[in-house]
């Protein structure tokens, strides 16, 4: 406790309190958890307990456009997701009526998402778009897909991929085929340099419809850059391991140049030889 209140004869409770906490620092840590053409226009109509983690490090190296990418994420929070678990128990005692009722509101407010996106007012259509999420039945899926979708058509034209993805993959949950989905979501994976899951979403939107000309192009694209990106992780990855060699070894007037790797041609296992 203070001098001043050691000296003092009479103190309320909360002057106490004041004075114990008033050195008490807190830290918080955040939580961990990304122009288009003709694909950008969204869709009028619908197709048919807690457990606490354990502290970790992390030793991966990312680039300026990882990072670039995950620091325009976590300025953009979630704030919109839909709590189904809700909608579901507030659907219980409606009458097929009152879900018709509901579809045709959510339909409306879908109609005034799409004008808001035409006009580029993206944060308006997003909020539309939620809207229509919020009152639009469980049971009605290629609609709720549809609004999905056309909300992640917004988000990525604010670069939100990581919610746009999320939108994508929540569109495919509910309508497996659901061409444009995938191929929001595979766009989004190639900004954000997922390309291994884009080129996945791209074979998907063939197994779909084979004559899509987009998913066609793209795998002829994605793969050279696959393996140039592969190429070059593991070049890097190699530099790093014989940086940290050397510096293990250099106590012992060592490096990693006296060791040399050799491939046996039959076994196609490797041994490791010790020169002077």
């Amino acid at each position: 406790m203070s001098d001043r209140l050691k000296s003092t004869n009479s103190v309320s409770n909360e002057e106490v309190i004041q004075d114990l906490t008033k050195n008490l620092e807190f830290s918080l840590r955040p939580d961990d958890d990304d122009g288009l053409n003709s694909s950008d226009h969204v869709e009028s109509c619908a197709s048919g307990d807690s457990s606490k983690a354990s502290p970790s490090v992390d030793i991966s190296f990312k680039d300026d456009d990882e990072v670039k990418n995950e620091q325009s994420d976590k300025d953009d929070s979630d704030t919109d997701s839909i709590d189904e678990l809700s909608l579901k128990d507030a659907e219980v005692d409606l009458t097929d009526d009152q879900k018709s009722e509901r579809r045709s509101i959510a339909e409306t407010l879908k109609t005034m998402g799409n004008l808001a996106f035409k006009n580029e007012e993206y944060e308006r259509s997003i909020d539309k778009y939620t809207e229509a999420l919020k009152i639009c039945p469980l049971q009605f899926n290629e609609q709720r897909a549809v609004l999905y979708c056309n909300r992640s058509a917004a988000k990525l034209k604010l670069e939100r991929y990581k919610h746009a993805i999320k939108d994508c993959t929540k569109a495919v949950e509910l309508d497996d085929k659901y061409v444009k989905a995938y191929y929001r979501r595979a766009q989004c994976y190639e900004i954000t340099e997922k390309l291994d899951e884009s080129l996945e979403d791209y074979k998907q939107m063939l197994l779909i419809d084979p004559s899509h000309k987009e998913a066609q192009s793209a795998m002829v694209r994605l793969p050279p850059l696959i393996a140039e990106r592969n190429d070059k992780l593991k070049s890097e990855m190699l530099d790093k391991l014989k940086d940290l060699g050397n510096m293990i070894l250099k106590p012992f007037g060592l490096s990693t140049q006296n060791f040399q790797m050799e491939q046996d041609p039959e076994t196609k296992g490797y041994k490791i030889n010790f020169k002077q």
